[in-house]
């Protein structure tokens, strides 16, 4: 219980914001994460984990049943869901994924402008528990396993600067990470590849084209990356 009560006073107290070169720093090492080749790979799995993340939480907000989600080595994930195979739940189920990385951190951003560093780490680790009890696979484990030990390690043992830090970095790289897979998947179906991704789904379902859907997927990306950082970086 006094590591419980020590962690919500953690929470729910607030921190002095990083100075602004701070700010812009964790930002370019996000952006860094996100842009430079050999590294996206590795780092869009993080990715990966918002937006399975998200399908999950669309599919019980919208009255489904999740049966489990899958993490793949190769970055692709996979979540299933049990209910109508149409209607307003599977629209919104399918449709959650390209944007979830880009709401976490817009949510994320939304903490940290009132000064609630400590708070976004544990939220995400608190979600990231979550999600594991619906991982279905090993390396979707392992996965969540490596990635949620160091963020555990931060949140209880680090300074409060480096805490902030840390908050600062997680929370640019997803609203800057979020906005690169839409570019992707819209290359890969020009290629003639990716017939089964939730947008082609969502054309299946609403008769709206795919191409919309990545636009939408985008516009909405975007938007969370501008507002997001008009918060972070405000006086």
């Amino acid at each position: 219980m006094d590591a419980v009560r020590e962690v919500w006073a953690a929470v729910t107290t607030t921190q002095a914001r990083p100075a602004t070169g701070v700010v812009l720093v964790a930002a370019a090492l996000a952006a860094a994460l996100v842009v430079v080749g050999g590294v996206w790979p590795v780092t869009r799995r993080l990715v990966t984990i918002a937006h399975e993340g998200a399908h999950g939480v669309a599919a019980l907000v919208s009255g489904r049943r999740l049966s489990g989600i899958r993490l793949h080595s190769d970055s692709s994930g996979l979540t299933v869901s049990r209910g109508p195979r149409t209607g307003p739940g599977m629209v919104l189920t399918l449709a959650a994924g390209y944007p979830g990385p880009a709401l976490i951190g817009l949510g994320a951003a939304w903490l940290l402008s009132r000064g609630y560093a400590v708070a976004v780490l544990w939220v995400l680790l608190l979600a990231m528990a979550l999600l594991l009890l619906q991982i279905r696979n090993f390396y979707g484990l392992w996965l969540l396993v490596a990635t949620g030990v160091p963020l555990f390690l931060v949140s209880w043992y680090a300074t409060g600067q480096t805490q902030s830090t840390v908050a600062y970095v997680i929370t640019w790289f997803l609203l800057l990470a979020a906005v690169r897979p839409p570019w992707e998947l819209q290359s890969e179906r020009r290629r003639g590849g990716a017939r089964g991704s939730d947008a082609d789904q969502l054309a299946g379902l609403t008769r709206v084209p795919g191409v919309v859907w990545v636009g939408l997927f985008l516009a909405v990306n975007a938007a969370c990356l501008a507002l997001g950082a008009s918060w972070l970086l405000a006086a």
